[in-house]
């Protein structure tokens, strides 16, 4: 066996006791990526397996009781694999990892309850959710039918183990049952603590899934006697506390982080335990575990080739991170919003932070489909909404009611600037709020570009309910008919490679489009055959001879080069019928009066010199600007004094920046 030493460790809390423990716990959560990422610690599920195995197997806890391993929640979605697999690939890593409680985290319901169930009954271990209740499998009944509680033994001993889920998050599931029914979590956990006692329970753990202040608030509630330690999942940081004398801890996020516990017995025979609780960080230096690099690899085999492939490139840092996205501007965000609103040319738009997930700063250079769809998971499309100005202030000020909680409801924009003041009354704290320069009103309304998720007032964003959903607010564009955050992204990156492209003609590019235009104008791709016309008796009388073009015929209308046929240079002409295109008919060319648009370079007027000029500067300008940037130098360019540097609209999006569209006051 590897020796795993103590590389990633450091002592998170310590009670001074030491030799052999009466318990020894692993806890961890909210994993979503089984690879490893690129910075430290770079996680994945390979070498977090090592590090289990290590507490589990090494010959130094030979003699100590066996491990149990907890999870608070958050691992079927969202991740690359899961838009594909629905959840279903994490089970295997899950089971390998050894858990043996888990509670339901809120991403675990992304794709409804029955696939919930499905995969719960797949797990070598229960599913835990006490204090949200679905009436509809029976009186008391948990949602999904997972357990309330469950005892576990070890060395000898009872351990107590209860599972608790906030209020708040059942507000960001896209489907749940109806007439569900929340309880409060300090209550349902007195009760059910007090059973566990009277079962016998040596040791009581809570394990949950709520943010850490909610943590706080449970700990507070309750007493020691009740429960020993919360287990907390939701947050995806590494924290630990004592609050109200009991433990409150978290363990990080992605597999790059777990927590080992060791418990001890008070001495003397007084009640409660001591804690002694390591961080361990799953750095690079930590060897991967063979069989789930195995396991790894059969899953992500299939999908490499095409997550490999690049989409588009980025000459700016592109921040996704939760620290950012969560509460200030972030460039991503600002990117991202733009092409919302520019593909539905609304007036703005808006968009939770929480939709980011890549919880990392993207650096320059080529983004691959794996960062798309990594960073943009959820399959909800964007949709358009007719919004009163008095409801996009009201969607304003509920993503910034939770600050200083990293909730996922705050909201990066386009065409929007606010500002807030953290230290105000939640609900009260937009100081400011301006849509295209203007100050909102409350009694226009304004086209707003948004997640189908936030149209369904998830996050709390109730004041952009749609009709459809018991709301207020028109919905141009449903979510039937809207299209996801990740597509607008690849149509983007795939716009930019098109102009690229167009910039350099070549005659590959000069025959395809020749033959994309025949076909869509002829008898082709998009057009049914004619009928046959009847011959009118003028042309029985006097039939018109075929007009005979060649490629240097100055009577070719197109948009591209006309295409020569093979071994001739006569084209787009019918000699046996009559009806080749003729410069002075006014039937037969239809080019000309396409339904189609297109530009005839024959009849446009031309441009004034003025125009010509115009545009001669505003090319010059985009050069200077991007020769700069790739350091390049020329001469005629440089001598152009006066003329300055200009950034097309399309370019802004390789360079997203800072704008001051969020203002913290």
């Amino acid at each position: 066996m590897s020796s795993i030493g103590t590389d990633g460790l450091s002592v998170t809390y310590s009670s001074d006791r030491t030799g052999s423990p009466d318990l020894r716990l692993i806890h961890y959560n909210d994993v979503y990526h089984v690879e490893s990422g690129s910075a430290e610690p770079v996680g994945g599920v390979s070498r977090f397996q090592s590090l289990v195995n290590h507490y589990r197997y090494h010959p130094q806890f030979a003699g100590q009781p066996d491990i149990l391993t907890f999870f608070s929640g958050d691992a079927f979605n969202p991740s690359i694999e899961s838009t594909i697999t629905k959840g279903r690939h994490m089970v295997p890593f899950l089971n390998a990892v050894g858990t043996d409680v888990a509670c339901v985290g809120n991403h675990d319901l992304d794709f409804g309850v029955a696939q919930f169930r499905h995969l719960a009954s797949q797990c070598h271990f229960p599913w835990l959710l006490a204090n949200v209740l679905d009436p509809a499998l029976g009186a008391d009944t948990p949602i999904a039918d997972c357990g309330k509680s469950r005892m576990l033994t070890s060395n000898g001993l009872k351990i107590g183990v209860l599972g608790l889920g906030e209020r708040e998050w059942l507000g960001t599931i896209n489907s749940l049952p109806p007439d569900l029914i929340y309880k409060s979590a300090s209550q349902t956990a007195r009760v059910l603590a007090k059973q566990l006692r009277d079962e016998g329970a040596d040791l009581v753990i809570a394990v949950t899934h709520q943010r850490e202040p909610n943590d706080y608030k449970l700990a507070n509630n309750l007493s020691p006697d009740l429960v020993d330690i919360i287990l907390g999942g939701h947050d995806h940081f590494y924290a630990h506390a004592v609050v109200n004398g009991i433990h409150v801890m978290r363990s990080g996020t992605d597999f790059k982080q777990l927590s080992y516990i060791e418990a001890f017995r008070k001495p003397d025979g007084l009640p409660g335990w001591d804690f002694n609780i390591v961080r361990r960080d799953v750095v690079r230096s930590i060897p991967e575990d063979p069989d789930m690099v195995a396991m790894v690899t059969r899953l992500t085999s299939s999908l490499r080739a095409k997550l490999e492939k690049p989409i588009g490139f980025t000459v700016s840092p592109l921040d996704g991170r939760f620290s950012t996205v969560r509460q200030r501007e972030s460039n991503l965000g600002n990117f991202v919003c733009d092409l919302m609103r520019f593909y539905y040319a609304a007036d703005c738009a808006m968009m939770a932070g929480g939709t980011i997930r890549g919880d990392q700063i993207y650096p320059p250079g080529i983004l691959k489909l794996k960062d798309l769809l990594n960073c943009f998971p959820f399959e909800d499309p964007v949709v358009l909404l007719r919004v009163p100005g008095h409801a996009l202030l009201a969607a304003l000020e509920n993503g910034v009611s939770q600050l200083p909680a990293l909730e996922g409801r705050f909201s990066q924009v386009s065409n929007i600037k606010y500002g807030f003041k953290m230290d105000a009354p939640s609900g009260s704290r937009i100081t400011f709020a301006r849509v295209g320069g203007e100050p909102i009103d409350l009694q226009r309304d304004y086209l707003l570009a948004t997640r189908g998720y936030m149209a369904r007032g998830k996050d709390g964003f109730t004041s952009l309910l749609i009709q459809s959903e018991g709301g207020d607010v028109e919905e141009l564009v449903s979510e039937e008919n809207g299209v996801l955050i990740s597509t607008i992204l690849r149509q983007y990156f795939l716009s930019l490679k098109v102009l690229g492209k167009w910039n350099r003609w070549s005659a590959s590019l000069g025959r395809h489009w020749s033959i994309v235009h025949r076909n869509l104008h002829g008898e082709g791709w998009l057009k049914p055959a004619s009928p046959k016309k009847e011959k009118k008796a003028c042309d029985l009388l006097n039939p018109r001879p075929a007009l005979r073009r060649t490629a240097r015929s100055a009577y070719y209308y197109g948009r591209f080069p006309e295409e020569v046929e093979q071994g001739t240079n006569v084209i787009a002409g019918d000699e046996t019928n009559g009806n080749a295109m003729d410069s002075d008919s006014d039937e037969d060319p239809e080019i000309l009066t396409s339904s189609r648009p297109t530009t005839n370079y024959v009849t446009q007027p031309a441009k004034s010199s003025a125009e010509e000029e115009y545009l001669l500067q505003i090319a010059r300008r985009v050069v200077r600007k991007w020769m700069r940037h790739a350091g390049l130098q020329c001469r005629t360019l440089n001598t152009m004094d006066g003329e300055g540097e200009f950034t097309p609209a399309w370019t802004s999006g390789i360079s997203p920046r800072l704008e001051g569209r969020i203002v913290v006051e």
